[in-house]
């Protein structure tokens, strides 16, 4: 299937898929930010996640995490983007498996991100779309 052959989606739809996506971008635009400084909370909190209280690691997680996001927000390179952040989540949601964190709330978050960022994806972008078509 061509983009071109592609299942066209409503405007409805459309915009659908760029509020999700707005969604995750801006929760990454403040994952990423609060980790340039990096806060007090930040360190502390990457020391409970058994990740060093450095603040050049923090820094270096932040903008790999708005380069991922800024990728993802840019048309043509969305879908690199989204691949980017879907294993930015693999390496969250890792972490919270090896310390024993809850399933539903801190586990999963990731993956319900994921969801969100690819759903998103899936409604704004024909490329997508046509590469895993749902309906015929």
């Amino acid at each position: 299937m061509s983009i071109s052959e592609a299942a066209p989606v409503s405007n409805g739809a459309l915009w659908t898929g760029r509020v999700l996506s707005a969604i995750v971008v801006l929760f990454m635009i403040f994952d990423g930010v609060i980790k340039l400084p990096p806060l007090d909370i930040v360190t502390q909190t990457m020391a409970e996640l058994g990740w060093p209280a450095d603040p050049n690691i923090a820094r270096l997680l932040g903008i790999v995490g708005l380069i991922s996001t800024t990728l993802y927000a840019l048309p043509r390179t969305s879908v690199l983007g989204a691949i980017l952040l879907t294993a930015y989540m693999g390496g969250a949601i890792s972490t919270h498996v090896r310390i024993g964190n809850p399933l539903f709330s801190h586990t999963l978050f990731g993956v319900y991100l994921g969801v969100i960022l690819w759903g998103g994806l899936y409604l704004r972008d024909a490329r997508v779309r046509a590469l895993i078509p749902f309906s015929r």
